[in-house]
């Protein structure tokens, strides 16, 4: 029994504090990285629409590995097994759950209006704890990452180099002089 509820306070302790968690839904190929609100024993989560985080592999009734990292240091802090249940739109749960994650939500286009898009196009998600953490594993959990069509490399800019050559040159540019020659 201390066990049990020992792993429930390290549960809800480091996910609280955790703006991200990784889960693995059961027929999802890796884990995802989701953002999330705890409240009232569980996980909320939104996704699944325009705009929103992708929910693969969660279905409504399925399980979920829901792995915490910490927030300052970004390494794994616990594992857990959930229960996955999609709240229905317009019910009491979903009602308090989107209250909550509405005051996560960052930089959502279309500010106050995002619950009545949640309502139409995304789902709302559970996920409560089904008892004991999972062990820690041993070896490393290094995946390769998951296929995106974003991109940060793109070729450099034709007229970069010069303009960096121009600026290492230690010319008047560089001492503040504007050269105003009048006297």
């Amino acid at each position: 029994m201390t066990t049990e509820l020992l792993d429930g306070a390290l549960v809800e302790e480091a996910t609280k504090k955790s703006g991200l968690v990784w889960v693995r839904g059961a027929e999802a190929p890796a884990a995802r990285a989701l953002w999330h609100v705890w409240h009232d024993g569980a996980v909320c989560l939104v996704g699944d629409g325009p705009g929103e985080q992708p929910l693969p592999g969660l279905t409504d009734g399925g399980t979920a590995e829901v792995t915490v990292r910490s927030k300052d240091k970004g390494g794994r802090l616990v594992g857990w097994t959930a229960t996955v249940a999609e709240l229905p739109a317009g019910s009491e749960g979903w009602e308090t759950a989107v209250a909550e994650l509405k005051g996560k939500r960052l930089n959502a286009p279309d500010g106050e209006a995002m619950t009545d898009r949640w309502a139409r196009e995304c789902r709302v998600l559970r996920l409560t704890p089904t008892g004991a953490t999972a062990p820690l594993p041993d070896g490393p959990l290094a995946e390769p990452p998951l296929p995106t069509p974003a991109t940060t490399r793109r070729p450099v800019p034709a007229g970069l180099p010069r303009l960096l050559a121009r600026r290492g040159r230690g010319g008047r540019h560089d001492r503040g002089d504007k050269g105003d020659r009048r006297k």
